[in-house]
């Protein structure tokens, strides 16, 4: 393993102290079923169990907010300013929330940061019961609630190598990114059946009660304080400049960023679905093919998470990755040279596959490469690439789009992954080296 910090972790064992079962072979379906072994780790189980939850309620909200500010003004144009309002504090505060991941108890800080969110859900649904109609106090929370959650997130990612052995991260990532694909498919539609019935501020008041259970989870995790020996240090711009040093010097990290941002930037499409809805595919219905293009990659990764015992116990991550982008920009081709909508919606599935691979290997590399006291900051940069990475596509497919038409910008984007993607590992082989 190129790294050390997996004795911190437990040792596997079953609930009884003696071996487990699944240390075993897995023998027929369960070969290919959901590896499922950092569920036996009871602190992981009550972190992953909140997700569950969360990942549902947290897209209520993500559906209601701009659905009341587009009811207030009757403009798309202010549904951008507000996803603007929300990520520029999440990316500054997911910066400066790794390096407090850093420096203290990241179980406290946990406590902190989902209390803050759960008491913006409560003022959502305050202004919303009230009839404000402000979209300037929507603005106002969305940006609170967006800079708690990027305080909160790296905290919340660093802390699984410290809940299970390095062998079960990749495992462990693919049980957390499942729930959350499944949050971004079930979560809108349930929004879409809900808010008929009970109305907006039901919705937001849903995910209050949902974080509730994220906060109890949190009580009962075991305190998750620096290592012993780690320099006591303030979290500050010089820990945050720090820790973009430590990703120049490591090779593995840096690469494993790149790839993320070689995949979302040049093959994300999405801000080409609503044209191919209304041009290649409105044969099919307008409506049913927008949905089904948008709904297509979540459900590919979904299923990528529920068959991830096929890939989560291989050793050799570097490849993983690499071969996981280059499906994905495959895909994205294949779907960008479509003119029928299934066959879109089937390579848009294999792409949502791919990038559940991606996503399971780049997570577990930046978890078991980095110390214990880079981890928090080593997640909030990936908080940020994540998030930033399908804006800039959005304006990059747009440009592209509209100079080249929408199929061949998708197309183009895809094979520009392919390419990128393979220079990259032939260039700099520390990726390809990488394994536990």
């Amino acid at each position: 393993m190129d790294t050390s910090e997996s004795s911190t972790a437990p040792e596997a064992a079953s609930d009884d102290g003696g071996p487990s079962p699944e240390d075993a072979p897995r023998r027929g379906w369960r070969r290919w079923a959901m590896d499922t072994r950092p569920l036996r780790r009871p602190a992981y189980r009550r972190l992953w169990s909140s997700t569950i939850v969360t990942a549902v309620g947290s897209q209520l909200t993500a559906v209601a907010v701009p659905k009341q500010i587009y009811d207030i003004t009757g403009s798309s144009a202010w549904v951008g300013y507000a996803s603007l309002a929300g990520l520029v504090p999440m990316v500054v505060f997911a910066l400066w929330g790794g390096a407090v991941a850093d420096t203290m108890d990241r179980r406290r800080l946990l406590l902190i940061t989902n209390s803050g969110i759960a008491v913006t859900s409560v003022l959502f649904w305050l202004q919303a019961l009230a009839g404000l109609d402000s979209v300037a106090v929507l603005m106002v929370l969305l940006a609170a609630q967006q800079a708690f959650f990027g305080l909160n997130a790296p905290a919340r990612n660093a802390s699984i190598a410290r809940l299970v052995p390095a062998d079960e991260l990749a495992a462990a990532n693919a049980l957390g990114s499942t729930v959350m694909q499944t949050g971004l498919v079930a979560g809108p539609l349930l929004a879409g059946a809900l808010i008929p019935v009970i109305g907006l501020p039901e919705l937001y008041l849903i995910d209050a009660v949902a974080l509730c259970v994220t906060l109890w989870a949190v009580v009962r995790l075991p305190a998750l304080p620096p290592l012993a020996g780690t320099a006591a240090r303030r979290a500050g711009v010089r820990e945050i400049a720090e820790g973009f040093r430590y990703i120049s010097r490591h090779k593995v990290l840096l690469l494993s960023f790149l790839a993320d941002v070689v995949a979302m930037v040049l093959g994300m499409p999405r801000a080409l679905f609503p044209q191919l809805a209304a041009e290649t595919y409105a044969s099919y219905g307008e409506g049913l093919a927008l949905g089904l293009l948008f709904a297509a990659i979540p459900i590919g990764a979904v299923l990528g998470g529920l068959f991830s015992g096929t890939f989560s116990r291989a050793r050799r991550h570097g490849w993983m990755v690499i071969g996981a982008v280059v499906a994905w920009g495959a895909a994205i081709a294949g779907f960008g040279l479509s003119g029928s909508l299934w066959l879109a919606v089937l390579f848009l599935a294999a792409a949502g596959v791919a990038d559940m691979v991606s996503m399971v290997f780049r997570g577990a590399i930046l978890l078991s490469a980095a110390t214990d006291e880079m981890r928090g900051r080593m997640q909030g940069v990936f908080t940020v690439v994540v998030a930033g990475g399908p804006r800039l596509a959005d304006v990059l497919h747009g440009t592209a789009g509209a100079a080249f038409g929408p199929r061949a910008a998708v197309a183009g984007g895809g094979l520009l992954v392919v390419a990128v993607m393979l220079v990259l590992a032939a260039a700099a082989p520390a990726l390809r080296r990488y394994r536990i």
